[in-house]
């Protein structure tokens, strides 16, 4: 791809107005089109002239021989890294955000549900937002109940908020100040420990653990083992039908391959893992490349933190063609928002 140097102040300023018209029509952009609507001293020749150099250079092409143009996937992506200004959000904006997401929400889950929610109504595209990172989630709190003499309840509260839940039969019956002790040395040994890890945590130290110890690990074991993982999926998906009404999707074969992406959910949490490993804390815009499943898509995603740590990413999700200026500043926003809330939940 080009530098920012390499393209002349003339050819970014059309590759700009190109840009921007076919993002508001979704039609090829005429030489004719550029001049009037941005007000451009250059002569309708001009600039198809340097249109025609931009198509050279592949930030353009032509659908058809009589046909304006329109911005390829390496014209927009020139234009996201160079020529985008940011649209700040409104004053009306911002308090709508912080009142949808200040409701009373009682967990990570809910917050992110809430969260694509409000992206796919603000921006009229497909919300999403992805689960914390596992790596992330620590236990905050487990407690076993009594059900009956052999049988018992198991919660686990993790640092999210989240609650996972399942029952128990154990070999002998328990009694209630076995219960307790057991209680005990769960969160004593637990807390704070990796969900993912916990059981493999505690045979690693079963050795060095003697007499009650070591009886209380083996039990703490058979209950960890029936504990449900992880409890929610990996990605929240809100609003995908509005992307039907974009033209890009009028064909119905087309439409049944976004919708079978977004149904499968995969490519996209992966595309957002790997944005959130490699974003160091900023926006990440991810243009669909040609021949990939995510062509003629777009994802504008930012990171929300826990403690400082970049813990999962928020977003939308929409057609190639999308007002890039306007859903970064909404996406920023969001995960600052969703970010204050989750770190309530830590603590």
């Amino acid at each position: 791809m080009e530098s920012a140097k390499d393209l002349s102040e003339r050819e970014r300023t059309i590759l700009c107005a190109v840009v921007n018209c076919y993002v508001t029509t979704a039609e090829p952009v005429g030489s004719r089109s550029v001049v009037k609507q941005f007000g451009l001293d250059w002569s309708p020749a001009t600039v198809r002239n340097t249109m025609a150099d931009l198509e050279d250079l592949g930030f353009l092409k032509q659908v058809h021989t009589s046909s304006g143009r329109v911005p390829t996937e390496a014209g927009f992506k020139y234009y996201v890294k160079y020529l985008m200004q940011v649209q700040e959000l409104t004053l009306r904006e911002r308090s709508q955000i912080q009142d949808e997401l200040n409701r009373k929400l009682n967990d990570t889950d809910d917050v992110l549900r809430q969260t694509t929610q409000l992206l796919a109504l603000l921006t009229h595209q497909a919300g999403i937002a992805e689960a914390p990172a596992e790596a992330s989630v620590r236990v905050q709190r487990i407690e076993a109940v009594r059900l009956t003499d052999t049988r018992m309840a198991v919660l686990l509260v993790d640092n999210y908020g989240r609650v996972r839940s399942t029952s128990v039969e154990v070999g002998e019956s328990v009694s209630g100040d076995q219960l307790q002790r057991l209680n005990n040395f769960m969160n004593d040994n637990l807390s704070g420990v990796e969900v993912a890890g916990m059981a493999d945590g505690v045979r690693q130290r079963l050795k060095d653990y003697f007499d009650e110890q070591r009886l209380l690990a083996q039990r703490a074991l058979e209950v960890l083992d029936v504990l449900p993982q992880q409890k929610t999926k990996q990605l929240f998906v809100e609003g995908a039908m509005q992307l039907f009404d974009q033209p890009e999707f009028a064909d119905m074969s087309r439409a049944r391959e976004v919708f079978g992406l977004i149904e499968r959910h995969d490519p996209i949490a992966a595309m957002l893992r790997e944005g959130l490993q490699s974003s160091a804390g900023r926006q990440r815009v991810f243009i669909g490349e040609e021949g990939t499943a995510l062509e003629g898509l777009s994802v504008v995603a930012s990171p929300y933190t826990v403690n400082g740590r970049p813990v999962g990413m928020v977003g939308i999700l929409g057609p190639r063609r999308m007002p890039y200026s306007r859903l970064t500043s909404v996406v920023d926003y969001t995960a600052g928002m969703v970010s204050r809330i989750l770190e309530r939940f830590a603590r």
